[in-house]
């Protein structure tokens, strides 16, 4: 096909091959040698970005149509093996003294070559093709055999064309898609000389070659006049197409340019957030793929319903966690929004601070959104008092001065939230998974994208209830009302969790009693030493050991007037003040109507290391 139309449509349309992961492998199944060895032309990669990153997509798309021919399948695996391939790409492309990112920078998604049943009509495999376009098409006709021809090139090219319409009657928003898959079909099937046949891969893949392969192809010819007239004769070819092409070049045009804008409005936005002399600051796309190795899975230190969580090395040797949130939405948008608003404006030292922000929105990459936060090399509370992983693949148990002063921690930077700023800030997505652990083991309260400000004493009633099951207070989850004693009620979940090593909710007891339940009757029953963790009990003075787990109690209470605020539950914990007596419960959170409507309320969030 016509280098001059292909490039591009190549570069289009590689962006939109989509990620379905599937961890069952994680090597690169193609052999990139040819890369070295092939006569491309490497000029184009030493001054001009543009034609590069074209170049190098027809580079890339000799090994996966050969992948095409071997396996039946349009695309790579899963994306671990995308991520791997373009990394091994890379690694051929420095052989050849190119620039060490080159392959990053033009495959900004690293999971663009991965499977994904919706890139074009349903079309995975081979069979797929046969089933939607049939055993033969007008490319078994001309794009079979030496395709160096002006006159065959241009036939190949316009039976290219017509396939790609016919997929695209299936799925009427795939032309790219499946003119991308068309490409792949001709080079890897159809075409015997193979994809990395220097004919086939200057015509169907659209790759400039080196003049010296040039010279070979056109017999004797000079290669300028060769170039000549191979470009007077495509464009005379292209002209008569344009009556054809001009719809569609305008509307992908206009649609790339609102595109356009609507991200710079949304970069500005983003950055006129980030308040100035914060210490956040905004990032580029570049700086966080060099710092995470590519988003490397090695990386990958966490994964949650909203995103996943990759550990960093800044340039300057400052180790970061990268949080790229996934399912974007206007959902999404306005809590990226929300959390860089609320946490670069505050700074406490039991609140996770946060280093930056970045956002990207364009064909290669797609719609990403990441946060940047110092890096928290202990993981989480949730980790040490239930993830039998975390440290040495064996459980760290936490001891009772520790347990004690994580506690003290969450409820400093809480009382800070609640009353050291105005208006004060409600977290609604306090738990242990949402509170990191740094060198020291002092704890900071992390993950702000669901925090809400309100004003003082104001209730604040919404209709999106967001939090996690179990951690929400009952007036919230139910009636969407929403206070500090919110917080406090999650608060009094952790508290309770952090004494006892056991989990909110234990579905393995026959009751699926809720904490909160299980600790009230011990405590009741004058067994309130059983609500310790066993590791810990010998481990403190058993008085204060009790007072924590009273005020967790009394912190969880169903009724919001019974909770102390987060202030006089600190000097509760410190001894400061006396607890009051425990109030009577009424029927047990655990009854089964009540579970019920909290499970229909249930959201769950990314925790970050």
């Amino acid at each position: 096909m016509s280098k001059s139309l292909l490039f591009p449509s190549l570069l289009f349309l590689a962006c939109y091959c989509l990620v379905s992961v599937d961890a069952a492998s994680s090597a690169c199944p193609i052999d990139f040698s040819y890369v070295e060895t092939f006569p491309w032309d490497k000029s184009l990669c030493l001054d001009n970005q543009t034609q590069c990153c074209q170049s190098l997509l027809s580079v890339f798309g000799i090994g996966l149509a050969q992948h095409l021919k071997d396996t039946n399948m349009f695309q790579l695996p899963n994306a671990i093996s995308s991520s791997d391939c373009i990394r091994d790409f890379q690694t051929k492309l420095t052989a050849l003294s190119l620039q060490q990112s080159l392959a990053l920078t033009c495959f900004n998604d690293t999971n663009a070559f991965a499977i994904k049943a919706s890139s074009c009509a349903g079309i995975v495999t081979r069979d797929d093709w046969v089933q939607r376009v049939g055993a033969t098409s007008q490319l078994d006709e001309f794009c079979k055999g030496d395709v160096s021809g002006l006159t065959t090139c241009s036939s190949c090219l316009a039976a290219g064309m017509k396939v790609t319409s016919q997929l695209v009657s299936f799925d009427k928003n795939a032309s790219d898609k499946c003119f991308y898959f068309t490409v792949l079909y001709a080079a890897g099937i159809v075409n015997e000389l193979g994809p990395d046949d220097t004919r086939t891969a200057s015509c169907i893949l659209g790759l400039q070659l080196a003049d010296s392969a040039i010279g070979k192809m056109s017999k004797g010819v000079d290669s300028k006049h060769f170039k000549l007239i191979f470009g007077v004769v495509v464009g005379a070819f292209a002209a008569a197409m344009v009556l054809l092409g001009l719809v569609m070049v305008y509307r992908f045009w206009n649609k790339r340019q609102k595109h356009k804008e609507g991200h710079v409005k949304f970069v500005s936005h983003a950055k006129a957030t980030l308040k100035p002399h914060t210490g956040a600051i905004w990032f580029q796309i570049g700086e966080l793929k060099l710092a995470t190795d590519g988003f490397s899975q090695r990386n990958l230190i966490g994964q949650g319903g909203y995103g996943v969580v990759y550990k960093g090395t800044l340039s300057d040797g400052t180790m970061v966690a990268v949080k790229k949130i996934m399912d974007l939405d206007s959902k999404r948008d306005e809590e990226f929004f929300n959390e860089v608003e609320i946490i670069s404006t505050i700074k406490h030292r039991n609140l996770l601070p946060l280093r930056g922000c970045c956002a990207t929105s364009d064909d290669l990459e797609g719609k990403q959104r990441y946060l940047v936060y110092d890096y928290m090399p202990k993981g989480s509370l949730d980790d040490h008092l239930f993830d039998s992983k975390v440290i040495n693949n064996s459980k760290s148990w936490l001891s009772w001065p520790q347990r004690k002063n994580i506690i003290i921690d969450v409820a400093k930077g809480l009382a800070y939230l609640h009353h050291g700023i105005k208006p004060a800030i409600y977290h609604r997505d306090i738990k242990a998974t949402n509170i990191l652990l740094d060198d020291e083991m002092k704890a900071r309260v992390a993950d702000f994208g669901l925090a809400k400000q309100c004003k003082e004493d104001q209730s604040h009633l919404t209709t999106r209830v967001a939090g996690t099951y179990g951690y929400l207070a009952p007036e919230y989850a139910l009636y969407g009302q929403l206070t500090e004693k919110s917080d406090v009620y999650s608060f009094g979940i952790v508290i309770l969790e952090t004494m006892s090593g056991r989990k909110v909710l234990d579905m393995s007891s026959p009751t699926s009693l809720l904490i909160t339940d299980w600790a009230w009757m011990l405590t009741k029953s004058g067994h309130i030493a059983e609500v310790l963790d066993a590791s810990m009990r010998d481990g403190g003075p058993r008085g204060v050991m009790e007072r924590f787990v009273l005020v967790g109690i009394l912190c969880a209470h169903v009724m919001v007037a019974l909770r102390p605020t987060i202030s006089e539950a600190l000097k509760m914990l410190e001894g400061d003040i006396d607890i009051p007596r425990l109030p009577d419960r009424p029927l047990p959170l655990s009854h089964e109507s009540f579970r019920s409507s909290l499970l229909s309320s249930r959201s769950t969030t990314t925790s970050l290391r």
